[in-house]
Parts: C-alpha cells; sequence; structure tokens
C-alpha cells in the first residue's frame, strides 16, 4: 500500500541554504496551507517520468555488497542515494534532510547552538563566507562576507559540497578549526575556537539625537516579531526623529516574520508576490496598524543580507517607506517548501519565485542601495561603521 506524503504546512523559502557553520539556516516560510493545491496542481515538471528506473542502482549495489572491502551501513547508502538524487537536480537550494538535519536545520534558527557563527554558500565553484553572526567567534577572527574558503584544517575544499564543509567546520564548544582563506587575492591562516552561541533575533536602542535603531538578525518565528513590534512602540512613544533598520548580515528567517515586520511601516501594501514560471501563486500583503507609517526610515543592507532581508528592504524601498544605504545584497529570489518523506528525512524544494513590489526578481542579482558605501578592512581594524554614520546622517538630515 502506497503511503501518502507527509506535508508541513509551511512555505519555506531558504536564503541561503547554505548550511550555515554556526547553524544559523537562512530561509523563510509561511503558515499558508492553502496554497498549497494550487503549487502541486501546477506540475512544473509533467514532463518528467512518474517513477525512475532504478535498476541500474540495484546493480551497483549488488557490486558493492560482494566485492567491496569495507563496511556496508545500508541505511547511509539510501541517505546517500536520496541526497544524489536531489544534488543532479541542479538546485543549490533543493536539499534532502537526514532526520538529525532535519532537526538541526529548524533548531538552528532559533538562535542557540555550537559553532563559529558563519553562513556560508557555494558560488562559481568555490566556498564563501556569506555573513557573521554579530558576537561569534567567526566575526571575532575577523572573518568577513566574500572571504573564499580554500581550505579546512589543510584539507582542500575544491570539491566539497556546502553539507561537507559544514560537517568539517562546525564543532563542540572549545574546540578549533583552522580555516584558510583567500581575500583580495591574499592567502591567510585562521583558527577559530568553537563556541555556544546565543543571538538574540532583534536588539534596539535610542541615540542623544532621538534616532531609532533597530537591528534585525535574522527572522525567527514569534519572538522577531514581537521584540520588533516592542522596539517600534517604544520609538513611537519616544517620537523619534527617524529610525534605521540594520539588515546587515541577516540570512534570512520565516516568512511571516518578514511580512510583519514590514508591516510595521506599510499600510496594506504589497509586500512580495510569489510565481511558479509565469503563474502567481499568492501576494503577501502588509497589515493596516503601521506603527511607524511615515517615520523617515533608512535600512543597511550588505551582501549577507539575504531572503527575508531582502523581502523587507525591497517592500520598504517599492513602497517608498525606507532608503536603503550599504552595497548590493545577496541575491536570493527563490521560495522553498519543507516536505516531510514517509520513509523518514526531509525534502526543501524550490517551488516558486519571489518578486519585489515592483514585479523584480532579484535572484542572483540582489537589490542595489540607494546610497552606496562600503565598509574598508582600516574601518573594521579601527571599529568604524561609515555604514551605519551614513544612515544616521541621513535620518538626522545632516
Amino acid at each position: 500500500m502506497a503511503h501518502p506524503r507527509v506535508r508541513r504546512k509551511v512555505r519555506l523559502s531558504t536564503t541561503i541554504v547554505i548550511a550555515v557553520l554556526s547553524a544559523l539556516v537562512a530561509f523563510v516560510g509561511g503558515t499558508r496551507a492553502q496554497d498549497m493545491a494550487v503549487i502541486l496542481g501546477n506540475n512544473q515538471n509533467k514532463h518528467a517520468p512518474s517513477q525512475l528506473n532504478l535498476a541500474s542502482l540495484q546493480e551497483v549495489y549488488a557490486k558493492m555488497r560482494t566485492e567491496f572491502d569495507g563496511q556496508i551501513d545500508p541505511n547511509k547508502l539510501v541517505d546517500g542515494a536520496k541526497k544524489g538524487l536531489v544534488e543532479a537536480g541542479g538546485d543549490p537550494y533543493t536539499v534532502y534532510f537526514t532526520n538529525d538535519e532535519a532537526k538541526q536545520f529548524f533548531g538552528d534558527l532559533e538562535g542557540t547552538f555550537e559553532g563559529i557563527g558563519a553562513e556560508l554558500d557555494k558560488r562559481n565553484n568555490q566556498l564563501v563566507i556569506v555573513s557573521t553572526l554579530d558576537g561569534s567567534p567567526a566575526q571575532k577572527a575577523g572573518l568577513q562576507a566574500g572571504d573564499a574558503i580554500l581550505k579546512v584544517n589543510d584539507q582542500d575544499t575544491t570539491t566539497w559540497s556546502i553539507d561537507q564543509a559544514v560537517s568539517k567546520i562546525r564543532g563542540s564548544k572549545g574546540t578549533t578549526v583552522k580555516l584558510t582563506l583567500v581575500r583580495s587575492n591574499k592567502s591567510q591562516d585562521i583558527s577559530i575556537v568553537r563556541d555556544e552561541i546565543t543571538n538574540p533575533s532583534v536588539t534596539y536602542s535610542v541615540d542623544g539625537d532621538n534616532v531609532g535603531y533597530l537591528r534585525i538578525s535574522r527572522f525567527a518565528e514569534g519572538d522577531t516579531t514581537s521584540l520588533a513590534t516592542k522596539a517600534a512602540q517604544e520609538f513611537k512613544d519616544k517620537g523619534v526623529k527617524g529610525v534605521v533598520l540594520d539588515l546587515r548580515g541577516n540570512g534570512g528567517g520565516y516568512l511571516t516574520a518578514a511580512q510583519e515586520i514590514a508591516s510595521l511601516w506599510l499600510r496594506d501594501k504589497v509586500v512580495v508576490q510569489e510565481r511558479r514560471g509565469t503563474v502567481v501563486q499568492d501576494t503577501l500583503k502588509s497589515g493596516n496598524s503601521p506603527l511607524l507609517e511615515g517615520v523617515p526610515t533608512v535600512a543597511l543592507v550588505d551582501g549577507g543580507s539575504a531572503s527575508a532581508s531582502e523581502i523587507v528592504a525591497g517592500a520598504l524601498h517599492d513602497n517608498g517607506a525606507a532608503k536603503l544605504v550599504g552595497v548590493k545584497t545577496f541575491g536570493k529570489g527563490s521560495v522553498q517548501q519543507i516536505e516531510q518523506l514517509p520513509s523518514g528525512g526531509e525534502l526543501k524544494v524550490t517551488v516558486a519565485k519571489w518578486y519585489t513590489p515592483n514585479g523584480k526578481n532579484i535572484n542572483k542579482e540582489g537589490i542595489q542601495p540607494d546610497v552606496p558605501v562600503s565598509v574598508g578592512d582600516d574601518d573594521l581594524k579601527n571599529g568604524r561603521d561609515p555604514q551605519k554614520d551614513k544612515a544616521l546622517s541621513l535620518v538626522k538630515g545632516q
């Protein structure tokens, strides 16, 4: 008897599927189960066979069973075959997770884990750092977005998948990993002591000039919205003259959280639209009670701002609620959905692309800031933040 598929009632879109070293996974999700039937009914691969002929795979296993000089774990072979099948689809954001990997994937977003605190991607067949988490060992060691990882503990990474890199770089608190990095065509070795990382999704403050500063490091479910709403209410009560929204290094999170954050500024406006091919699957709009409506706002973005961060930045920008300062964002414009498999494990599969309110898909292109400002090595060494300084000056009208 065939078992029905078990499908989570969430739609996910990953920022960077990148496997997160420290483990902040960048993905976005919503709870719009009513859309699932629409997506599944639109079979984009209708010409693909309904079933694959796996006889040749059995032939390989038969040879392994009789000829292989080593121990065989059938479960590992099956998981490996599933991973290979999904990877052969050619989409880096469609991934098969074992049960343990799925547990880690969802647990990491909540903000407590052990590792170095950096997000990883693969570009042009090279492993690169996308962003580092605030206060993490990776950030303290000086890792930067765009750094290429040539070696891990002196092992060449040229042929590694993201999952392989993550398994080598992650580890228990107190242990050390050595990374060989390339930055500006110069190679350097950096040893990093792994640690337990607690990463609050929202921090905020009001400076002496009565300007609110709101930093969102990820879009977690529940606490990001509640903490940001608390900050917005405090900003409103104090009558701030403007707000700086810092989305730098934010790899993403739940789509519902992104929608709710945009709703702090927007009243009944389009936040994001999802399309499968040319067919619109869903249009998400903001709420009707924006605490910060009309408050001058500048959003800070960089190459580590991805997915949900890009959705918020694009929504505020396209609707005229904020100017963008920094450098071009990551460029992650596709939507993923998690499906539980009856045989175990989970499949995170790309089901659509998302578009800004102005109808732009930013995949691989990112969002260009209104005011380009970069942060140089000297700025980092001397504790300067020219991007934030520029945002504050714009809000203050200087």
